[in-house]
């Protein structure tokens, strides 16, 4: 077992930052995190991509590229893996591994749950370390989908093509969370933290191993440079942390 995979079955849930480009990963890291993954939104926005196109490998991969030797455990959001071929995604996993990446996401856009399994086969064979993160999409673009039988269902079959982790992101009611860690049983269950849904406290006790923020951080700092930005065209000065310049140069090695 990899130190990034025991992160999801010892002590507290793996709770998940997600950078958008090399600065932002080294300061999330700075902050004690063991691990940092990557979310597709930021990475395809600051590079002026459309997100869930396939349209970002080759900066996933420069960023993957970048940070794969840090010191922290590096997880990358590859969407779909770029690809149908699973021969396709396959090789870029082999790609993330080798420059030291510990684990990627894998999505099944609600597309047939035998191709995604096929895609999770291919990249264990390629890559057997490669801790993989299979996510169905029945809570976040299917509204539930089919129900919990649908949601089981896919990521049973996933775990069988040999998946690491379980991810469904926009679940948040407690009692479906419980009930789907009770019928995983072993799989470490991910899920996408939201500001209206179950606190970090209160998903732990419901038995979550992993916990991603997604584009939550990205947004936010989108946010506050709005913020920043209206306030002093308005005569106020920016209030919060500001890294300064020559903080910001460390974090490339500047």
């Amino acid at each position: 077992m990899t130190d990034f995979a025991r992160l999801h079955r010892t002590g507290a849930p793996l709770l998940l930052p997600n950078a958008w480009d090399h600065a932002s990963a080294r300061l999330l890291a700075a902050q004690g995190f063991a691990a940092v993954g990557t979310t597709s939104l930021g990475v395809a926005a600051a590079a002026g991509l459309p997100d869930g196109a396939a349209a970002t490998r080759d900066e996933t991969l420069r960023l993957a590229l970048s940070l794969g030797s840090a010191p922290f455990a590096l997880s990358v959001d590859a969407e779909d893996g770029f690809s149908d071929d699973p021969a396709q995604v396959a090789a870029f996993a082999r790609e993330l591994w080798a420059v030291g990446v510990a684990g990627v996401n894998l999505e099944d856009r609600l597309g047939p749950a035998e191709r995604h399994a096929e895609k999770i086969a291919a990249v264990k064979a390629a890559a057997p370390g490669l801790f993989v993160n299979a996510r169905t999409d029945t809570h976040w673009l299917g509204g539930g989908g089919d129900g919990a039988d649908d949601t089981l269902a896919r990521l049973r079959a996933y775990r069988e093509a040999g998946a690491d982790g379980a991810f469904v992101p926009g679940l948040t009611d407690p009692a479906a969370i419980a009930a789907l860690v009770r019928a995983l049983g072993d799989v470490p269950l991910n899920v996408l933290y939201s500001p209206t849904g179950p606190t970090v406290p209160d998903l732990t006790a419901l038995g979550v191993r992993r916990i991603s923020l997604g584009s939550l951080l990205y947004r936010r700092a989108l946010g506050a440079a709005v913020e920043a930005l209206t306030g002093i065209r308005e005569g106020r000065a920016p209030v919060g942390p500001t890294p300064a310049y020559a903080d910001v140069q460390e974090l490339s090695g500047g």
